[in-house]
């Protein structure tokens, strides 16, 4: 392996942990965002509950910012990033070996995050309503709802039910995936970048001003936001192209046109950013409707695209040092987001009673979050290898291609 694959592969695996970091940081931040609602009676009659499981009476206005920020591009990185290897996966061992690598993956830990995690994770919002501490009476009023709250592990259908589509498509046009590394968005970045932006804007803008930008479309445990839904399959799609060029060419190589002009691509993300702030307070003064409302839903198409290109870009060309507390984060960043609601939740509520400023409840809250997240996963991934007989890699592996597992 060259120094500069090695390189680019810790690039993307220390951008993919940070985003892991990231949805961490969020989650505790909803709990001191200067709006959420206030504490509710009930998990029936307040549905707000589920995005603000555990909500603190010290709030800090930070957290709007912070939360703004992430909500404009994380996921989206999220599903580009996921999208990368699926490629080079359906190339190597065929359509049959790739689903079932993904079921074990994503499905297996799915079924625990909703049927085990989630309810672990709610059950601090069923407690700060004042009810007694009891799981009989919290298992009602659960199984009285109208859906199954999952949590972020719908991160994980989604993404599986993205992986069948490419699957179906590979077994569908055998060829494809022969056409594809001529064909991938990786040889000139704003050629890349306006085809993403054209893509997005088709996929997600319609379905912002039909349903709005929060709503969200649930059936049991599945779940996902529904103006985003096909904004989503676009990003994973373009890192399906974009990986097919090959871990260290086309866009992602590190010596290649989107890292060579990093400084151009950040400055980019922070004037998109800084413009979809300023477009989506103009859009909620005019009620959510009329142009500005139309001006919102295009700046965030611009925005999240920036903002991804500029993570990129900058996480590429960054000369990452060998480091094991990066490899072990690296490592475990996947088991973390599997595992991290649950333990974000019971950290807020264990906090609660702390007479602490917002701001300072939140750096204690992150940290806390953050180690245990990382304990609980590094302990979980070290059980699976001591059990596993073939030591093949388990579900709470990271799904890492070969070049950045070779360079961890």
């Amino acid at each position: 392996m060259t120094d500069s694959t090695s390189r680019d592969a810790t690039g993307v695996g220390i951008l993919r942990a940070t985003i892991t970091v990231l949805v961490i940081a969020f989650h505790v931040a909803l709990g001191y965002h200067p709006f959420a609602p206030p504490q509710f009676d009930s998990l029936r009659t307040a549905p707000f509950w589920q995005a603000f499981p555990v909500v603190d009476p010290d709030r800090w206005h930070g957290a709007l910012w912070f939360v703004a920020f992430n909500d404009m591009f994380f996921m989206s990185l999220m599903f580009l990033i996921s999208g990368l290897f699926v490629w080079r996966s359906l190339s190597r061992k065929g359509g049959a070996r790739h689903l079932a690598d993904r079921a074990r993956r994503l499905g297996l830990p799915f079924l625990a995050g909703a049927a085990v995690l989630a309810p672990l994770a709610y059950f601090p919002a069923y407690l700060q309503t004042g009810a007694p501490a009891s799981w009989s009476g919290f298992w009602r009023e659960w199984l009285a709802l109208s859906s199954w709250p999952a949590g972020p592990a719908w991160f994980l259908w989604v993404l599986l039910a993205f992986n069948l589509v490419a699957i179906a498509l590979h077994a569908v046009t055998r060829r494809w995936h022969d056409r594809l590394p001529a064909g991938s968005l990786g040889a000139r970045p704003a050629v890349a970048f306006a085809v993403l932006l054209v893509a997005s804007a088709v996929s997600y803008v319609p379905l912002a001003l039909a349903y709005g930008a929060q709503h969200w479309t649930t059936v049991g445990p599945f779940a996902f936001q529904t103006s985003r839904i096909a904004h989503y399959a676009v990003y994973f799609a373009a890192g399906i192209a974009i990986g097919a060029a090959g871990i260290d060419r086309g866009l992602i190589a590190p010596a290649g046109r989107l890292a060579a002009r990093w400084p151009v691509w950040v400055l980019l993300a922070i004037v998109a950013f800084g413009a979809q702030l300023v477009l989506g307070g103009l859009d909620i003064a005019a009620g959510g409707t009329g142009p500005w409302h139309v001006a919102s839903a295009v700046g965030f198409v611009v925005a999240c695209a920036a903002l991804c290109f500029g993570f990129l870009a900058g996480f590429l060309r960054l000369p990452w040092p060998r480091s094991r507390l990066l490899d072990s984060l690296r490592a475990n960043a996947y088991p973390m987001y599997v595992v991290h609601y649950a333990i974000v939740s019971w950290v807020l509520y264990a906090l609660l009673g702390v007479a602490l400023p917002g701001a300072a409840k939140f750096g204690l809250a992150f940290v806390a979050a953050l180690a245990a997240s990382w304990l609980v996963a590094a302990g979980l991934r070290g059980l699976a290898r001591t059990t596993s007989r073939a030591a093949r890699p388990t579900a709470l592996d990271l799904p890492a291609p070969p070049a950045d597992r070779a360079a961890a």
